[in-house]
């Protein structure tokens, strides 16, 4: 069982690097019990986001298998938006008789003909931007939130309003009270707004919402479907009277965060609905909120018909790290000693998964709550909850894989502590599986997940420093994951060339197949088994949904939305690309875009060599208003560079200087290219090199290291 072999070569199935692998997959002929049919029939239909209420998302169509894969083409292709390359689009499609369903980022919800291509029908529903990652159907009615807080009844056949109900209406009229980097993602609104996939059970919606980096205060939503009514609120930042009020300091549960962006499972024979709870606020400050901050990096089951909290279980205590593991939960049953348990499968963004009972929240392998570092400034939490198991990902940078630290930081793994340094810490905030859609596949009864491969560098933020960032010039990567959840190990980790955490959602089908999307636009159809690459297909834009398969006169056809997105990658190419796929499809595959960068790229305008007068001033920002070196010294800014992007002829020197009004040392090494290194300059002190070799070099201050830049030669 437990037999692991550790790789850092190529393998020849995958064309990627093995993380882990359990010798033999004996294990895979174990019995998966049959799934509850309450979860509901996935096949011709495609119903809701995860397929199924227990969000497994897996297909028992078997049409498209391992040796016709390779036959499988382009169906057709519309572009939703008329080409627009502007927004990301996170919206997975669903199914039902022919029909596709799916929203835009334009706020736009469409119903598209699933034979032809062709639209029935386009609603919109506002103006204002939310992540809208899929819609809920009932018999009569498709349901969408939108970027103006209200949720949406619409006519199936027409698209018409039905109605429209406004939630998080607290005054908006206060400001955001954390700075944040709105290339990254990292900001929101004080009140929040609404976010992920509406789910639909029993004449009852369940709806989300976002702003957990910004202090709002989360909570989670259930409406009558037929009339929009607000019927229950859960308030995951518990107030004064209510549990779990007492682990939040002071008043800090006002603007505590937690909240549920992604959409939750349901158990219709239990009458639980499976919530995750995001992040605390401040995220990477606990000075200011002692105590374990309930309900954020929750799992909570709630009573789906009255919102009552009847357990929850939190994977971690006072978090600092925006660990928060928010996912859609998977529900299934599995055969554990030879006994069937009813699982529901939690974790993502820390690597590893807690497998917890439906019915009450016990950990069917165990959990042991050990000791982690210490820092009473953050006022951390003396232990932290362990699954017993494997981790399906490194839990510290590595320096074989994309986690190599950018140099001159302090460095440390999951749950090591900061404060105001900025420190290097994997996972990173983006997470090892972060959002990225699960598959329970009952043929192999293994859960098979994306994972990314990023660090993140935080600090308190105090003083403007940073908190998330992901440092300048790093590596990017990830890779797949199978996890076999009836004792909670890795049958196999394989690294890939993408991070594949941010909404790379993947199906698998019993045609014994899993398909996935990356960054780059390609969609994969793999071998359930070993994740051999069968077929490959160009989407036009970054796949940040999950693919989806559906059935129209008994022939299989496979859907996928390709619209890029923000994360983890700021260059994903965008688009509005609607696909479907069938056996003998003709429809070209469309050209590629533009890959993403694999380093975090620096995103400033370049300068050349000549208006920065062949020279970079340390410790300074760059003012676009002057072309000159700012006047003030600058200890925290990444952009802490004068000019942080300089354009270099071949043959050019360039001066490092520390300007005498400066009050401390400052130096500029590059990384990983050696290139140059100037020491440590003390003010007034510079240094000088001849850039010979044309090529991309990053550079920071090795005293203050995310102030970092990049000479471009050529």
């Amino acid at each position: 069982m437990h037999r692991r072999m550790f790789l850092t070569g190529s393998s020849a199935l995958t064309a990627g690097a093995v993380l882990a692998t359990r010798a033999g997959t004996a294990e895979a002929a174990s019995p998966t019990p049959p799934q509850p049919k309450s979860f509901g029939a996935v096949g011709a239909n495609f119903p809701k986001v995860g397929g199924n209420y227990g969000n497994q998302n897996h297909s028992p169509l078997k049409q498209i298998t391992r040796s016709s894969v390779k036959k499988l083409g382009g169906a057709w292709h519309v572009n939703l938006e008329g080409g627009d390359t502007t927004q990301a689009q996170q919206s997975t499609v669903v199914a039902e008789k022919g029909v596709l369903y799916v929203q835009t980022q334009q706020q736009n919800v469409f119903a598209i003909d699933g034979r032809t291509g062709a639209t029935k029908w386009k609603t919109s529903v506002g103006s204002d931007s939310t992540n809208m990652r899929g819609v809920a159907l009932s018999d009569s009615l498709v349901f969408s939130i939108s970027g103006e807080n209200n949720v949406y009844a619409l006519n199936k056949k027409t698209g018409e309003v039905v109605w429209k109900t406004l939630l998080l209406t607290e005054d908006t009229s206060v400001g955001n009270p954390e700075p944040c980097d709105p290339a990254n993602g990292q900001c929101g609104g004080s009140v929040g707004s609404l976010a992920g996939a509406v789910v639909y059970w029993d004449g009852l919606i369940y709806v989300g919402m976002q702003g957990s980096t910004a202090g709002a205060r989360g909570r989670a939503y259930c409406l009558d479907a037929k009339t929009g009514k607000l019927v229950w609120t859960f308030w995951s930042a518990p107030g004064p009277g209510e549990f779990g009020n007492d682990t939040w300091a002071g008043e800090s549960w006002k603007t505590g965060g937690a909240v549920p962006w992604i959409h939750p499972a349901i158990d219709p024979d239990l009458g639980l609905v499976y919530w995750t709870f995001g992040n605390p606020y401040p995220r990477t400050n606990g000075e200011t909120r002692a105590g374990d901050n309930l309900f954020s990096n929750c799992l909570v089951a709630l009573d789906a018909k009255t919102g009552k909290r009847r357990w929850h279980f939190q994977s971690v205590h006072h978090d600092i790290w925006d660990y928060d593991n928010v996912m859609a939960p998977v529900l299934a049953d599995i055969t554990v000693k030879g006994r069937t348990r009813k699982v529901v499968v939690y974790g993502s963004k820390v690597g590893m998964y807690f497998i917890l009972d439906r019915k009450d929240g016990t950990a069917i392998q165990g959990v042991t709550e050990e000791a982690v570092p210490q820092d009473s400034r953050q006022k951390t939490s003396p232990t932290q909850p362990f699954p017993k198991g494997e981790s399906f990902m490194p839990q510290k940078p590595r320096f074989d894989n994309p986690t190599r630290p950018v140099p001159f930081y302090p460095v440390g793994g999951a749950f090591d502590t900061f404060w105001d340094r900025a420190t290097i810490i994997f996972p990173g905030a983006g997470g090892g599986a972060d959002w990225a859609a699960v598959s329970f596949n009952p043929n192999t009864g293994w859960i098979y997940v994306g994972y990314g491969l990023i660090n993140s560098a935080y600090s308190n933020t105090v003083g403007g420093r940073v908190n998330t960032a992901r440092p300048l010039g790093e590596y990017f990567g990830g890779g797949i994951a199978a996890v076999d959840p009836r004792d909670n190990t890795v049958v196999w980790s394989i690294e890939k060339e993408w991070s594949l955490a941010h909404g790379n959602g993947i199906l698998t089908t019993d045609g014994r197949l899993m398909f996935q999307g990356g960054p780059d636009g390609v969609l994969h159809a793999m071998n359930d088994e070993t994740a051999e690459v069968l077929w490959s297909f160009q989407c036009g834009a970054g796949v940040h949904t999950s693919p989806i398969t559906y059935e129209i006169d008994g022939e299989q056809y496979l859907a996928v939305f390709a619209g890029g997105n923000g994360l983890p990658y700021p260059d994903i190419p965008k688009g509005d690309h609607l696909w479907a796929f069938r056996i003998g499809g003709t429809v070209a595959p469309a050209q590629a875009p533009t890959p993403p960068s694999k380093r975090n790229q620096i995103r400033t305008a370049a300068v050349t060599a000549e208006t920065a007068k062949n020279t970079v001033t340390l410790g300074r920002v760059w003012d676009t208003k002057t072309s000159a070196p700012g006047t003030a010294e600058n200890l925290v800014a990444q952009n802490a560079m004068s000019p942080q992007n300089l354009s270099v002829p071949k043959g050019t020197k360039i001066t490092f200087v520390n300007p005498a009004g400066n009050h401390f040392a400052h130096g500029a090494a590059a990384f990983f290219e050696y290139e140059f290194d100037s020491g440590t300059l003390m003010p007034g002190e510079s240094f000088e090199h001849t850039f010979d070799r044309p090529g991309e070099y990053f550079y920071n201050d090795p005293i203050y290291p995310q102030n970092t830049g990049k000479i471009v030669v050529s």
